[in-house]
């Protein structure tokens, strides 16, 4: 089977992905907060940002590969971290983070996914990115960053745009509770995607395990009882600098929309700068990401990262356009799987790179650092 004649586009990994997956796995991967306005608006800036084509500049050898803290990526966009990532499918995080090292690519993992940093360990081979929610004790942050760090996580990600648990709405009419619950109605759900089904009875449903680890001790309750709210803090100036003495390589800080904030980010120390609204999942008057990128990017020389709305190679080469040095999608890689299983990552890279590779051709441009000059003010 040709998959690119059966699914040429990310569209048709979600489509499909949508039948595979119970409609209440689908609905808490697909959903945003509030009206999801926020996720209309990073759709519709991101198709509003007009790249200038280009002509007469012969055969092209396009290289894609980035420089990013010192690695070297084989592309421009990577696997961003996301919470209970296995729900949505059987052992996913040990899938996804196989193909980034595969593929060259960072793979990273969120605190409260369904896999701890030790059991990725063995798949990550120096792309580990760790995104850590702020745990409040002390000593929990201290074991947490070090499990991290023995497992081969290179780069910190610090996550500052969930103060607050999000109310995502559509999430709650599809059933889905915190912790999940399979109650009759979404057995039912369950029972009509069989190798969902299968493969969570092989794995068991997922739990997030990094949290539970810890759990009992502080608050006598186990993730099961709660999402891991009980552990966490709303990080403040003074966390962050108790991260960066505590952490010897590189800092992301993660959902940064003003760039007003850039310079004081800086000045503590930080090594990389991510814009990102959340992909709307957490505030839904927020700007698209893609509108307050040139801002940010005109505040620093750091290494920028972006996401929220990336849909495909165009996207990409959009966000690169208006500033970003590198993108990342959480997502599509979830879509990917839910479609076509262990081959969907595969195939959602191979998607991504010929639509940056034809894209890239119309404009002549050559490298990923090149697309800000086809950019139209």
């Amino acid at each position: 089977m040709d998959l690119h004649q059966r699914y040429p586009a990310l569209s048709d990994l979600r489509a499909k992905a949508r039948k595979r997956m119970p409609w209440f796995v689908f609905e808490y991967l697909d959903s945003a907060t509030g009206d999801e306005r926020t996720q209309v608006r990073n759709r519709s800036q991101l198709d509003a940002v007009q790249l200038m084509p280009s002509i007469l500049h012969g055969e092209q050898d396009v290289d894609l590969s980035v420089d990013l803290f010192g690695k070297q990526y084989a592309l421009p966009f990577g696997v961003s971290p996301v919470g209970m990532s296995g729900l949505f499918w059987p052992n996913a995080e040990r899938i996804l983070a196989r193909a980034a090292t595969q593929h060259c690519i960072p793979y990273g993992l969120s605190t409260v996914a369904s896999r701890t940093p030790e059991d990725v360990s063995d798949c990550i081979d120096g792309n580990g990115w760790f995104q850590v929610y702020p745990p409040r004790d002390p000593d929990i942050r201290a074991d947490m960053l070090k499990r991290a760090r023995d497992a081969g996580f290179t780069t910190l990600v610090l996550t500052v745009d969930v103060p607050v648990a999000s109310r995502r709405e559509r999430q709650v009419r599809s059933g889905l509770t915190s912790p999940p619950r399979l109650t009759p109605r979404l057995m039912t759900q369950v029972a009509r995607c069989p190798v969902w089904a299968m493969g969570m009875a092989r794995m068991g449903m997922p739990r997030m395990r990094l949290i539970d680890s810890y759990a009992d001790a502080v608050t006598g309750l186990s993730s099961t009882e709660h999402a891991g709210y009980l552990l966490r803090t709303s990080p403040d100036w003074s966390y962050l600098q108790a991260l960066r003495d505590a952490w010897d390589g590189p800092l992301v800080v993660k959902g940064v929309m003003d760039a007003r904030d850039v310079k004081p980010l800086e000045a503590a120390g930080v090594d990389g700068i991510w814009v990102s609204n959340h992909a709307g999942r957490q505030f839904d008057a927020a700007p698209a990401s893609i509108d307050v990128l040139p801002k940010i990017r005109a505040q620093t020389r750091l290494p920028v990262i972006f996401d929220s709305g990336i849909e495909g190679g165009l996207d990409i080469c959009r966000a690169l356009a208006l500033g970003a040095d590198f993108v990342m999608m959480g997502r599509a890689w979830h879509y990917a799987l839910g479609a076509l299983g262990r081959c969907g990552p595969d195939h959602l890279v191979d998607i991504l790179r010929r639509d940056l590779v034809a894209n890239m051709g119309q404009m002549g441009v050559r490298r990923p650092n090149e697309l800000a000059s086809r950019r139209l003010e």
